[in-house]
């Protein structure tokens, strides 16, 4: 998609601080992080979210992240652990799916923007929910 600012990134013509890159997929700072170390994974094919993402894929991003990321994170910035989001239509501002890699540290102080007076009572959402 030559209109995905994503795909433009793939493709070079973005540039972008790359800390790792294979033939499925690349990982790269967030350019308005929210942790020291932000990153994004995303994949090289355009997938807009995560219900068009086969599970062949899916295990992919899983193990890189287990296995090649989150090691290079705890050796080189010493993080105490990782904060995973994917988001899906609203809230996914790009529509090209990836996954935001959030290093945590202790005291980081790292909240959600949910306001708290919006979230109803659990047993009435449970009770919707079950119908």
């Amino acid at each position: 998609m030559n209109d995905c600012v994503f795909c433009k990134i793939i493709d070079g013509s973005i540039p972008s601080k790359t800390i790792y890159e294979d033939e499925k997929i690349k990982v790269f700072m967030d350019i308005n992080p929210v942790a020291n170390g932000h990153l994004l994974l995303i994949p090289k094919k355009h997938i807009k979210d995560i219900t068009e993402l086969d599970d062949e894929n899916l295990i992919y991003f899983k193990n890189i992240i287990n296995n090649k990321i989150t090691p290079m994170l705890k050796e080189k910035l010493n993080i105490e652990g990782l904060t995973i989001i994917q988001n899906n239509g609203y809230g996914q501002e790009v529509k090209h799916y990836h996954i935001h890699l959030l290093p945590r540290y202790q005291n980081d102080n790292m909240e959600t923007r949910i306001e708290k007076e919006n979230i109803k009572n659990v047993d009435l959402i449970y009770e919707e929910l079950s119908k």
